[in-house]
C-alpha cells in the first residue's frame, strides 16, 4: 500500500516535467482502480489527485508568466537601484547610448520587450551594470569610463542585453514564490480574487522584485550567467560590425580601475582575468579597422562622464 502510494504520488509530480493535464487524468484514474481493489484508501487517493492537480497548476503558472509581467518586475527593480543611485544628468551621453543600446538589440536574440528597451547612466563612480526584466539597463558612469572606443562601450551594453535576452533576472527568483502566485491565480479568475488572494499575489510580487535586486545588487549572477552574457556580448557586437574582441579590452580597463573594498564589479562578478581567459574562446572573428567616425562620436557623447 505505501509502495503504491509512492508510485502516485510520483506520477502526479510527473505532470511538472510533461506540461500535461493528461498525466493528472491518468492518476485519477490510477488512484480510482486503487480505492476500488482496497489498495489504497478514499483519503491517500484525494491526497494523490491534489498533489496532481498542484503539480499542473504549478506548471501552468510557470508558463504565463507574459512579457508584460516581465516589464513590471523589470520596471520595479530598475526603480528600487535608481531609488539608492540616481541617473545622471548628461542628457547627450545618455541620448547615445539609447540610441547604441537601441540599435544593439535589434541585432540581439530578443529585439523586442513588451515595453522597449530603456538605457540608463547611473551617477556613480562604481563600476557597475545592471539587466533587469523586461529591457531594463542600467550602467553607471564608472564602468563608462573603462569604455575608449564605441566598440568597448557596445561590448558592455551587448553583456547586459545578453543577461535579459538569456532571462536570468527571471530565473533568479524563487520558485517557492511562483508556486504561492501560481496556485491563487489558477484557483480564481482575476475578477474574482478574494482580498486576501491580492494580497498573496502582491507580497509574492514584492518578494520577486526582492529576489532579482538581491541577486544583482548584492550576490551577482553566477559565474556561468555571466559567461554566458559575455559570449552574447561577442555575438551580438559581431552581427553588427563591432570589433567582438573590444570586451577583452574593456575587461582589462575594468581590472586596471576595480578597487577591492568597492561595492561594484569586484564584488558580484567573477573576476576580468577569468572573464577574459573565457570569452577568449568564442572571439573568432577578424578585428575590423578602427572608425574614425565612431571615435568622434563616441568621445564627444562621452564628455563630461
Amino acid at each position: 500500500m505505501k509502495s503504491f502510494s509512492i508510485a502516485i504520488t510520483c506520477l502526479a509530480l510527473a505532470t511538472v516535467l510533461t506540461g500535461c493535464a493528461t498525466m493528472q487524468k491518468i492518476t485519477e484514474i490510477g488512484t480510482g482502480i486503487g480505492v476500488s481493489t482496497g489498495l489504497i484508501s478514499p483519503t491517500a487517493a484525494k491526497a494523490a489527485n491534489s498533489t496532481a492537480k498542484v503539480a499542473v497548476s504549478l506548471n501552468e503558472a510557470l508558463k504565463s508568466i507574459t512579457p508584460k509581467n516581465e516589464y513590471y518586475i523589470g520596471r520595479t527593480v530598475s526603480a528600487t537601484i535608481l531609488h539608492d543611485t540616481k541617473p545622471c544628468n548628461n542628457p547627450k551621453a545618455t541620448q547615445y547610448v539609447n540610441e547604441l543600446g537601441q540599435i544593439l538589440t535589434l541585432f540581439s536574440d530578443k529585439p523586442e520587450t513588451y515595453g522597449g528597451y530603456h538605457f540608463i547612466i547611473l551617477d556613480t563612480d562604481d563600476i557597475n551594470a545592471f539587466a533587469a526584466p523586461g529591457g531594463f539597463v542600467l550602467v553607471s558612469r564608472g564602468l563608462l569610463r573603462c569604455c575608449k572606443t564605441e566598440d568597448e562601450l557596445a561590448a558592455v551594453l551587448a553583456h547586459e542585453i545578453g543577461h535579459i535576452q538569456l532571462n536570468h533576472g527571471m530565473k533568479s527568483i524563487s520558485s517557492g514564490r511562483w508556486t504561492k502566485a501560481g496556485l491563487t491565480l489558477l484557483a480564481e479568475t482575476a475578477r474574482n480574487l478574494t482580498h486576501e488572494q491580492v494580497g498573496q499575489l502582491t507580497d509574492t510580487f514584492e518578494g520577486c522584485v526582492s529576489d532579482i535586486t538581491k541577486k544583482m545588487v548584492k550576490k551577482g549572477y553566477d559565474h556561468k550567467s555571466e559567461h554566458q552574457a559575455d559570449k552574447a556580448a561577442v555575438e551580438i557586437t559581431a552581427r553588427l560590425g563591432y570589433d567582438s574582441s573590444a570586451i577583452v579590452r574593456m575587461l582589462e580597463q575594468m581590472n586596471e580601475r576595480l578597487k577591492p573594498d568597492a561595492s561594484d564589479f569586484a564584488t558580484t562578478h567573477p573576476s576580468p582575468e577569468k572573464r577574459i581567459a573565457e570569452v577568449k574562446k568564442h572571439i573568432h572573428t577578424k578585428k575590423p579597422p578602427l572608425s574614425k567616425a565612431r571615435q568622434t562620436r563616441f568621445e564627444q557623447a562621452m564628455r563630461g562622464i
